[in-house]
């Protein structure tokens, strides 16, 4: 046993995620790191970009993460004539009461998915800037306060162009990771074969779903994940990582203090999914793709020559030295 592993009682905590993993996977075939890192973002109070090609189970995982809890869920389905009043709301005139009264709209809620995010226009997708970052909404000079527990899952098709608008930097930037959902491996797309030939309706099996956690059990959950030790070498590592990506011939664009923040807020989510509480320097690396492939920006020389984020995200984290 380590110094730091009796500080906090992780006990509850490993509990609830173990009996979410079980749910989840009832259903779903592989994806763990997809499932960790929604995991992992729910206890670090931050936004989920999921992204894949049709078919991968994107918007399936993210209903089956809602049905585990007991907390208000709302689907919203982006698309190219959805107006910013259509997700938060618009004032109506009342006539009983003889002034205007503003009805709610479908983000007010704890667990929102947001499907195919990059269908909507620009003006519907900067409605989202505020509520994403400061929990509430303005209108007609009033400010609405969202309940807590409050998380975005958003879905995009990366290859589809027809119909889409690319989610501007300041949206992406408030989103704590871009996950991306891959092809399954041979021997799970048999067994998602076996599940669908024994299972007479995948509706009723979403259904079935358990609800093993609550808001204030959530919130009582994060504020154990807020006590997870950090060494001064790790914040250095940290912003070393970051401060890395704005001076990098292969980036247009580096990542913001906020990306320091989501790599240091994930790492802590991440260590007490593996039992710990204090994180390692293998925390930092392991989020470093999916907290900054969003946020960074490749030159067009980059771009044409066929490279990506995650291949300059891992060149970055392997220059640097690893902290011990």
């Amino acid at each position: 046993m380590t110094p730091f592993e009796s500080r906090i009682d992780l006990t509850s905590l490993t509990t609830a995620v173990d009996a979410i993993r079980a749910e989840v996977g009832k259903v779903i075939v592989g994806q763990h790191q997809t499932v960790d890192l929604l995991l992992a973002a729910l206890l670090a109070d931050g936004h989920v970009l999921i992204e894949g090609v049709p078919g991968v189970a994107k918007t399936l995982t993210a209903k089956l993460l809602a049905k585990t809890m007991s907390v208000g869920f709302s689907r919203i389905q982006f698309t190219p004539d959805l107006m910013p009043s259509d997700v938060l709301g618009t004032s109506i005139f009342v006539p009983k009461e003889g002034d205007f009264v503003f009805k709610q709209g479908p983000i007010f809620s704890n667990l929102v998915l947001i499907d195919e995010i990059n269908r909507a226009p620009a003006k519907t997708q900067a409605a989202l800037f505020e509520v994403m970052e400061e929990r509430q909404v303005t209108n007609d000079g009033t400010t609405y306060h969202l309940d807590e527990p409050f998380m975005v899952l958003a879905t995009q098709n990366p290859i589809e162009q027809e119909g889409t608008y690319r989610l501007p930097e300041a949206q992406l930037d408030r989103f704590l990771f871009k996950i991306v959902v891959g092809y399954p491996a041979l021997t799970e797309e048999v067994d998602i074969l076996r599940g669908h030939h024994q299972r007479r309706n995948l509706s009723d099996a979403v259904e079935a779903a358990t609800a093993v956690l609550t808001g204030d059990q959530l919130a009582s959950l994060r504020s154990q994940v807020h006590q997870v030790h950090v060494e001064d070498k790790l914040f250095d590592y940290i912003a070393q990582i970051v401060q890395s990506t704005r001076a990098n011939k292969s980036l247009y664009l580096g990542a913001s203090p906020r990306a320091s923040v989501a790599i240091l807020n994930s790492a802590k989510a991440l260590a007490t999914l593996r039992g710990r509480d204090f994180i390692t320097p293998e925390d930092v690396q392991e989020l470093a793709a999916p907290v900054l492939r969003h946020r960074v920006l490749l030159t067009p020389e980059r771009e044409m020559e066929g490279g990506t984020a995650d291949e300059v995200i891992a060149q970055l984290v392997q220059k640097i030295e690893v902290p011990r």
